[in-house]
């Protein structure tokens, strides 16, 4: 049957058709891939980890409170400690500069002690040396013991010469070296009353 042959053939063509065209199609046209999965994330672990770190970072800052209540208190004491050091110190100080006073004020009245001002005695009457003199003259006058010797710091005149030798006689200033000689000699003159050298009163 030559009619249904044909039409066999005419009805494979247009299904071999189509396939093609959906081949090319598809080349021309490929299909969209699928996105790539997401990651997948656990946020109870995220949440976990999160506040593990901030407990961590709230002990640190606690034990730096801590650290700097500790260094306040230090820092306290001290202040405390230099201040009463500094009040000690200061009350020594006194203690010591009363003290210095005190001595400087006993070595004043002891140097006055031992100075003795000797009025009467003529210009030129001791002589080149005065020292010597009043080593001679004093214990004869005073009728105190020659041994030991009167031993002297120092001796001399007070104020300017007189260039016309007229008026009172220069005292004469002496400063006994052993206090102890000072008061004996002192104490001689106030028993024996007005001393008396010749004819001149001392």
């Amino acid at each position: 049957m030559p009619r249904g042959k044909t039409t066999g053939k005419t009805s494979g063509k247009p299904a071999r058709q189509l396939l093609f065209s959906e081949a090319l199609r598809q080349q021309k046209h490929p299909p969209a891939e699928s996105p790539p999965p997401r990651p997948h994330i656990n946020i109870n672990m995220a949440e976990d980890s999160q506040g593990a770190s901030m407990d961590r970072i709230l002990q640190e800052i606690s034990t730096v409170a801590r650290k700097l209540e500790g260094m306040d208190s230090a820092m306290v004491a001290l202040t405390a400690e230099t201040r009463s050091m500094r009040l000690e110190i200061a009350g020594f100080q006194d203690q010591e500069l009363l003290h210095l006073r005190c001595k400087l004020t006993d070595l004043e009245d002891r140097s006055r002690r031992k100075n003795i001002r000797l009025l009467g005695f003529l210009e030129g009457i001791e002589g080149t040396d005065i020292l010597s003199n009043l080593q001679d003259t004093l214990p004869k006058l005073t009728d105190i013991k020659r041994d030991p010797p009167l031993e002297f710091e120092r001796v001399h005149r007070l104020g300017p010469k007189r260039q016309d030798g007229k008026g009172r006689p220069r005292p004469i200033i002496t400063c006994m070296l052993r206090h102890g000689q000072a008061r004996q000699l002192l104490q001689a003159a106030r028993t024996q009353g007005p001393l008396r050298l010749g004819t001149l009163e001392i």
